[in-house]
């Protein structure tokens, strides 16, 4: 395992990203333990959650499968950078959700109570708060920093002008801000490189691309509709939106000898901008098979072929659409 530094940091995390979405929700405790077991023994120590995930209000019941497996020792705590993420509705209260520094404050000690810790490696913003000043959103950031509650501060879902801006007031406060932004950028979805991959390259953010399967029309979408296999509603109709290209997609890849999965992954890797891609593996399988990625050279011709199937925006802003 080759790993990567996370940004301008000097931490070191893999190339691959365990995402916990599936934890508590479509994968069991008992055999999320195994996943995570697993991912440690292939080299993957970058983990990431969020106190939303499991989908009950408040609960984190993600979070809290996670500490119960950090409780077991063994030096698994030692051996994971640790991110999960603050901003969703976390109770009924006018207060529980968003980034004021009352919930930021709040949300972090909830987090490190069911994570059974006492340090989140990388505390994300999962989404942009326009309704709360920066002044306010870095001072509770700078505490929690001081007192050792978080080391690592980054945002997800921001636009390249977030990014700027958080910086700049960041830098105001002699303040590190931020160091990774997660944004969804696969093969089919590649808006970001008008402005969010330029701003983390201006910055030094590492870029951690969330869903890079798009939802499973990456992963071999039509041959899995032919073999009769049933997928999500949304999934499907992203199968209709794409299908022309995806009609072109997946021969190239049998071409290749390689699952479409792994292609669309190592597309990723190829880019020097991100960091580490995250997969939400429901099962073993779907782990281990992500792996192969990491020893998937694309060539040129084959990158060149790649942006023909799936065109991004036309380069950065503004010469994608100006002069």
């Amino acid at each position: 395992m080759e790993y990567r530094k996370l940004g301008r940091t000097g931490v070191k995390v893999s190339p691959l990203c365990l995402g916990t979405m599936n934890f508590g929700w479509h994968t069991s405790e008992k055999d999320s333990f195994a996943l995570m077991d697993k991912a440690l023994e292939l080299g993957i120590n970058f983990f990431d959650t969020a106190n939303v995930y499991g989908w009950k209000t408040g609960e984190g019941v993600t979070e809290q499968i996670i500490g119960r497996w950090l409780a077991q020792g063994g030096g698994r705590r030692d051996k994971i950078v640790l991110a999960t993420k603050v901003y969703g509705v976390m109770g009924d209260g006018p207060n529980e959700a968003r980034l004021s520094g009352y919930h930021i404050r709040r949300a972090c000690e909830a987090s490190l109570r069911r994570l059974q810790t006492d340090v989140i490696d990388l505390y994300q913003m999962h989404h942009i708060d326009r309704n709360t000043p920066w002044e306010e959103i870095w001072q509770a950031m700078e505490q929690l920093v001081r007192e050792g509650k978080v080391i690592y501060v980054g945002s997800s879902n921001f636009a390249g002008w977030h990014i700027a801006q958080a910086q700049c007031e960041a830098a105001k406060r002699c303040f590190m801000g931020l160091v990774s932004e997660q944004s969804l950028y696969n093969l089919a979805t590649r808006t970001i490189e008008l402005e969010v991959i330029p701003a983390c390259r201006a910055y030094g953010i590492g870029l951690i691309p969330w869903s890079p399967m798009e939802g499973g029309l990456l992963s071999g979408a039509l041959e899995k509709a032919k073999e009769g296999r049933r997928s999500e509603e949304r999934t499907m109709k992203l199968i209709e939106k794409h299908r022309g290209r995806l009609e072109k997609y997946e021969p190239l890849c049998r071409e290749l000898g390689e699952k479409p999965g792994d292609v669309a992954l190592a597309w990723l890797l190829h880019n020097p901008a991100v960091t580490s891609p995250i997969i939400g593996p429901r099962n073993m399988e779907q782990l281990t098979g992500a792996v192969r990625a990491l020893d998937l050279k694309l060539s040129p011709e084959t990158m060149k072929r790649l942006d023909e199937i799936w065109p991004g925006p036309g380069g950065e802003a503004p010469e994608a659409y100006a002069w």
